[in-house]
């Protein structure tokens, strides 16, 4: 259940510069909290003009709970990311709070805000809001919940206190009036930006006016990156670089850049190209929400025998499968290949997180967890041939997703049809990734250079001859009354993650691509989201009293030969056969573009791609040698997007989370910002 609580309104009968000053005070340490042991600045941007700071800090936070708990969680200290916004010309500060210690199973997040009293401008108020969720906490759910309210009571009841003490201070200081800001006298138009020094979560420092190349901090590559050498700290520096000036969407962390890289030997075109092509799938599959989002079936739960259990000596996420009590031929029976696929995708995204909290928790970076197989029971049903296809494709898309994530797998107790199944999915498993295997027959686990010198003898896992007790699950047969059709199971063949909103689409020169969107109400809204992922292209939008000609349906490219069916008649006269309701929009390859259309009329209305030359050829009138190359070949790829769009009603879409009018489209939301927003004669919208 989540705890909610929200404060009074907290009139300071003081300006809102001095409670700034007697606010500041109180960092990196106070007295007045004892729990509060220290906090860092790890970020800290400001204007040009100076009326804008933005400043973040982790603070370290001594929880008073039982030795025993602490204990149990495997910390003595939790962290807490505290982002404060001042803007000194609004007289405003706000700060958002949450927690970076165990964010997997608790979430904690606090909002306050310090602004100028509405009826008295030399007065200050405080607002405070916060929430808590415990999710799971090593079965001490309950306690957690009571010690961290507890806390925050507390913690509530002297923040008044604290900035009367300072206020107090200044006074005895002789400080009992600051200046408000006012802004620097500055000649001609000030262009007001951010300069971001170094930022650890974003792994950037500022730019330097006279190179533009970004400088990661020393301390901080030491802290969470590890040994780099000069080449290939230039390296991430180029890639994280070229993402800031040409990806559009999400920018991922530095840890996650670094993978792609170690992947490819640090040849930097190649693992460009390798995380891009990760990054559209990740859009494209909403993976970037899977962990709040999935939820296994109880199926799943009874019968998958896998698990997360402490860390190995090197501090590395410890994932334990017991693959051989598994029934993986009664799971894909009864499940399917995409439930298993999104179980293991939401393993690897938990490893991911579970790697920064114990990179946090440890001081020292940990980019890979450690996964340890038992094959005790692993038999000829397990080497069932769909279970071995469902098997390989999984292999497969992790492979291209979550390189070098794997520190080091230990398989124990393999039995003598273990090399039949070795043979089978080798091939699949990078070389780097093949080197970190660890084989042991029967009981040589047990043995010197066995399972020991990887984990901790006290974490070893009681079903291992250990005295840990192991709370993955042991699996067992799937009932076969729970099995799915055979027609189901074949339905689903090469269909893995078809269920994404998305659908991709190929643009040639000559062959626009376009979709038929049929409106029987007016005052709908059309809702779009495209990446341009290859080439440029036009972006137009028609209407027609007419519906298209008949054999018009297909869009997609189903092969090379293939041309994208028109749905404009080549005899429409534009004007009179149909008009084109948006102003033809130019997008770059590596553009998201998300936007709506108000409709006036009902008809039909076409989304259309087209192919976009560049200004010089089209100011030509003699044809360029790539443009006779491309009519004489038509069937390579020109431009390639992946597109989503939606019809709202008009009292769905105001304000709605799906639409645009809320800065951020649903089905879009991995992209990092609506830039640009425009409204036309035609009430439409189209945000870049």
């Amino acid at each position: 259940m989540v705890q909610e609580y929200q404060s009074p309104v907290r009139i300071y009968k003081h300006p809102f510069e001095l409670i700034m000053a007697a606010y500041v005070r109180r960092f990196p340490k106070c007295h007045l909290i004892p729990v509060f042991v220290d906090c860092e600045i790890i970020n800290q941007s400001q204007s040009e003009d100076g009326s804008l700071v933005v400043t973040e800090r982790r603070c370290t936070i001594d929880i008073e709970a039982p030795r025993l708990l602490k204990r149990i969680a495997g910390v003595d200290y939790l962290y807490f990311i505290q982002k404060n916004t001042l803007n000194r010309q609004n007289r405003t500060l706000h700060i958002e709070v949450h927690n970076e210690t165990f964010s997997n199973r608790v979430v904690v997040h606090e909002s306050c805000s310090y602004t100028v009293h509405p009826e008295n401008e030399d007065w200050t108020c405080f607002e405070q809001t916060a929430s808590l969720d415990i999710k799971s906490f090593f079965g001490f759910e309950s306690t957690a919940e009571k010690i961290a309210i507890k806390q925050y009571g507390s913690s509530i009841k002297k923040g008044k206190e604290i900035i009367e003490y300072y206020l107090r201070e200044l006074e005895e200081e002789g400080v009992t009036s600051i200046p408000r800001w006012t802004p620097p006298a500055v000649s001609g138009s000030v262009n007001v930006r951010l300069q971001l020094p170094c930022v650890h979560s974003m792994c950037l420092a500022f730019p330097s006016d006279t190179c533009n190349m970004y400088k990661l901090d020393a301390d901080y590559i030491r802290r969470y990156l590890g040994d780099l050498t000069p080449l290939q700290e230039s390296c991430l520096i180029r890639l994280r670089q070229w993402l800031q000036e040409n990806h559009k969407g999400k920018i991922p962390k530095d840890q996650h850049v670094l993978r792609f890289l170690r992947a490819r030997d640090f040849n930097l075109d190649k693992a460009r190209e390798f995380l891009c092509q990760s990054l559209t799938w990740r859009k494209q599959h909403q993976v970037d929400f899977l962990l709040d989002t999935w939820e296994p079936p109880q199926l799943l739960q009874d019968y998958y025998s896998g698990g997360w259990h402490h860390h190995d000596r090197d501090g590395r996420p410890l994932y334990i499968l017991r693959l051989g009590q598994m029934d993986t031929k009664g799971l894909v029976r009864a499940l399917g290949e995409e439930v298993l696929l999104r179980q293991i995708l939401s393993v690897n995204e938990e490893g991911l997180r579970r790697c920064e909290e114990n990179t946090r928790v440890f001081g020292r970076p940990i980019s890979c967890w450690t996964c340890l197989v038992d094959l005790e029971g692993l038999n000829m049903r397990h080497l069932w041939r769909p279970g071995v296809k469902a098997l390989l494709r999984i292999i497969e898309v992790v492979e291209a997703n979550y390189p070098e994530t794997l520190g080091r797998l230990l398989i124990l107790r393999a039995p003598r049809v273990f090399p039949v199944l070795w043979t089978l999915v080798s091939p699949l498993i990078d070389e780097n990734t093949r080197k970190k295997f660890l084989v042991y027959a029967g009981k040589d686990y047990q043995g010197p250079g066995g399972l020991v010198d990887y984990i901790e003898r006290e974490i070893i896992p009681d079903f291992l001859r250990g005295d840990c007790m192991c709370n993955v699950p042991e699996g067992g047969m799937v009932p076969k009354s729970l099995y799915r059709t055979a027609e189901e199971v074949e339905s689903e063949e090469n269909c893995l993650l078809t269920d994404s909103i998305y659908k991709s689409a190929s643009i040639f020169k000559g062959a626009p691509y376009e979709m038929l969107i049929e409106i029987t109400e007016a005052s709908s809204v059309i809702t779009w989201d495209f990446d341009v992922s290859k080439g440029d292209v036009f972006f137009n939008i028609y209407h027609s009293k007419r519906p298209p000609k008949k054999d018009a349906g297909a869009h997609s490219i189903t092969s090379l030969g293939a041309v994208n069916a028109q749905l404009i008649d080549k005899s429409w006269v534009l004007g009179q056969d149909y008009s084109m309701v948006e102003k033809a929009l130019i997008c770059k390859e590596g553009e998201s573009v998300q936007g709506s259309h108000v409709t006036r009329w009902p008809g039909f209305y076409i989304l259309q791609w087209r192919f976009h030359s560049s200004a010089a050829c089209a100011a030509s009138s003699l044809p360029r040698v790539d443009d006779v190359l491309a009519s004489l070949q038509v069937s390579s790829h020109k431009c390639k997007i992946m597109y989503y769009t939606e019809v709202l009603a008009s009292h769905d879409f105001r304000g709605s989370m799906s639409s645009l009018e809320s800065c951020q489209s649903g089905f879009s939301q991995l992209s990092a910002a609506t830039t640009s927003s425009s409204r036309s004669h035609a009430s439409s919208t189209i945000s870049r």
